[in-house]
């Protein structure tokens, strides 16, 4: 046999060692699916997509605008548009509702009168959206561990008033949203 022939060879050796070894195809893909998390300013849209991911919530800065950050879970990757809560933002967030599959409204379970009845009147209009009205919505309290917290059925009670079709079998309360999540996307 020719030097060229034995090198073939032990190149199509090694070729199949490595398939065989290391190239068992690529792994199965994990659906992605894209939500818009949107709230007040100072609601913890940040904090909470920064757990999320595992990050340090030392480093949390305000969103100004937006951010995308795609949250991986062990059988699904959800790709989150996070929309800055500022007055002059809001008005904005209908540009990036297209193509959401779900919506996550953090609600600051500790702020003003005042700024519940905004929430509430950001709430409804985003319910009321031609491309979110059908869609799913995790209604986050968040805030829990601050003194002047409202409960979690006070907070939808109060943001949800006048809400027409909304009863109490529509809303599942979860404690832990880690445990949620994971109950949601294991198998």
């Amino acid at each position: 046999m020719s030097d060229l022939r034995i090198t073939e060879a032990f190149l199509y050796m090694d070729y199949l060692c490595f398939r065989a070894l290391c190239c068992k195809g690529p792994p199965p893909a994990r659906p992605e699916y894209d939500l818009v998390c949107i709230g007040l300013s100072g609601s913890g849209k940040t904090s909470l997509l920064s757990k999320l991911c595992s990050e340090s919530p030392e480093n949390v800065v305000s969103t100004t605008g937006f951010s995308i950050k795609a949250v991986p879970f062990q059988n699904a990757i959800l790709n989150v548009k996070e929309l800055g809560g500022a007055d002059n933002i809001r008005k904005y967030w209908s540009r990036y509702y297209q193509g959401s599959q779900g919506v996550i409204f953090v609600l600051d379970s500790a702020s003003s009168e005042d700024d519940l009845e905004t929430a509430r009147n950001e709430l409804h209009s985003a319910l009321q959206h031609p491309q979110l009205c059908t869609l799913p919505f995790l209604i986050l309290a968040n805030h829990q561990d601050k003194p002047a917290a409202r409960s979690v059925q006070e907070e939808l009670r109060s943001v949800l008033h006048g809400r027409e079709g909304i009863g109490n079998e529509d809303f599942e309360e979860v404690a832990d949203l880690e445990k949620y999540n994971q109950k949601i996307f294991r198998t």
